[in-house]
């Protein structure tokens, strides 16, 4: 299988001489090879519709491949536009600013704290923003209740926003209302004092001293001295009532027609028998040893010595806590295998769709390499790794990952390879029976289709040579010295296609 390397890992260093592989008139069709370590890096591949300018290494690049057009001056911005699609992203010193474009949404935000966002619909007159900098500023619009705007802690009202309907403050903590599924509560000098309304809804509270609420027919609850007394009931008008009781920390208690469960002297000693589910539970010096059995669900552990817990479709366990880890998922759909020592330091994952066979695999061990093989067989090798293993995010492989990786390798079962140590100080690059490499300033070497160009000292002596004949340049100088090979006339001086990129 012939595969798509990307330029970066092949991309050699700037050849101040013709370009490589391109002939006379047929320069854009065949692509081109431009290297002069570490300064300048370019590589065409017409064929692709592809194009890449590496400078200073990995500190900045400018790429295009067919309408796809991506730009970065590593760590600081790393943007790729899509034209056909007319949208872009653009990482800021990733992971601390974003923006992204598209016909329908417009995004900025800082550490998502700062955030301006457009909406559009078909009609741009019906386009609509919010933005944000939390917690002191928040302006939006509502399709429910309309505009909205907070300015905290002064004054401010939201609308659908954290987990509520409503909210409405002045001088927060001082007042502050918030409405959910028609249950009002009013707060005073938060979260001291509250009153809750609703429709045959009343409460209040006095925290931490005392505090009740109740809806007919649905809850009740009450705190006394929170959290050494609590008592709930909820789901009244379900057909799962429930009544909770926690006298902390001698005794908590759930009770429902489903589920009972009992807990003494906290983390002590506790147990669980879940009906519906069908399985019982045991605690003790929760949550270091904890039993469990049941039709869908398995658990045994004993921290730190041994875990292990098991559903119809995962299982994980532990040995040594934290030195080994086992989890997986095993479905008609997905299966999924990962073993880990000590969190981050060495992990294995490797994952199979069983429909149609494709299969992935991820080895890093921190902070020496990370290894890959993709569904198409295609496999990496890199190194060093001081945050891959620990941050596997493709903000980190676009914007940091390029600017410590001293080598990397890329390889298919077809025998295609490709080659950086360095930042292509040397790289190396096979493609069946083709091959290139260059080792700055010393040597670069190209062979294609009984076609070779080997070149000292960038140019200083450079032979070239096909099925037909010779020729011989010294010095940097345009012409040189031809003689024949054999009987055969070349059509024309030896050629060579781009190595900038290999065809799937």
């Amino acid at each position: 299988m012939r595969i798509r390397f990307l330029l970066a890992i092949c991309a050699a260093a700037l050849l101040p001489a013709a370009p490589v592989g391109a002939s006379e008139g047929g320069e854009q069709e065949q692509g081109t090879i431009l290297t002069f370590w570490p300064l300048v890096d370019y590589r065409t591949s017409p064929g692709d519709g592809f194009s890449n300018l590496s400078i200073l290494g990995p500190l900045i690049k400018i790429q295009q491949h067919g309408d796809e057009r991506t730009t970065a001056i590593r760590p600081f911005v790393y943007r790729t536009a899509a034209e056909g699609e007319q949208s872009s992203a653009t990482n800021y010193l990733y992971p601390v600013a974003s923006s992204r474009e598209a016909t329908d949404v417009s995004t900025f935000q800082v550490l998502k704290l700062l955030q301006v966002n457009t909406f559009r619909k078909n009609e741009p007159e019906k386009a609509k923003s919010d933005s944000m900098l939390f917690p002191f500023y928040i302006h939006g619009t509502s399709d429910a209740y309309g505009p909205y705007t907070s300015i905290f802690p002064f004054h401010g009202t939201l609308y659908e926003r954290l987990w509520r309907d409503e909210i409405h403050y002045t001088l927060f903590p001082l007042y502050s209302r918030t409405v959910k599924n028609g249950t009002t509560t009013r707060n005073y000098l938060y979260p001291f004092f509250s009153t809750t309304t609703g429709e045959r809804e009343s409460g209040f509270q006095f925290w931490p001293l005392y505090g009740s609420a109740a809806k007919e027919g649905s809850y009740e609850r009450r705190f006394v001295l929170w959290p050494f007394y609590l008592h709930e009931l909820k789901g009244l008008d379900t057909d799962n009532p429930t009544e909770r009781l926690t006298v902390f920390p001698f005794y908590s208690s759930l009770e429902s027609p489903r589920v009972s469960s009992r807990t003494y002297l906290w983390p002590f000693m506790g147990w669980t028998s879940d009906r519906g589910a069908k399985q019982e539970e045991r605690r003790y010096l929760w949550p270091l040893v904890v039993t469990a059995t049941g039709e869908q669900r398995q658990v045994r552990r004993y921290l730190p010595f041994y875990a292990e817990e098991r559903s119809r479709e995962t299982h994980k366990s532990w040995y040594l806590w934290p030195l080994y880890r086992h989890d997986g998922i095993v479905s008609d759909t997905y299966c999924r295998e990962r073993d880990r020592v000590i969190f981050f330091l060495y992990s294995d994952l490797r994952e199979r769709w069983p429909i149609d066979g494709a299969e992935k695999r991820r080895t890093a061990f921190w902070p020496l390499f990370v290894y890959s093989r993709d569904t198409r067989g295609v496999k990496q090798f890199s190194f060093p790794a001081p945050v891959e293993p620990v941050l596997s995010q493709e903000g980190i492989e676009q914007s940091w990952a390029p600017l410590w990786r001293i080598y990397i390798q890329r390889w298919s079962d077809a025998g295609d390879s490709a080659v950086s140590f360095l930042w292509n100080l040397y790289w190396h690059e096979r493609r069946g029976d083709d091959l290139a490499y260059e080792l700055f300033p010393l040597v670069s070497y190209r062979s294609q289709k009984g076609r070779t160009d080997v070149s000292l000292v960038k140019g200083l002596i450079r032979l070239r040579k096909n099925e037909a004949e010779k020729t011989l340049n010294l010095f940097w100088l345009p012409f040189g010295v031809t003689w024949k090979v054999g009987e055969a006339v070349a059509e024309q001086e030896g050629t060579m296609t781009s190595w900038a990129r290999f065809e799937p």
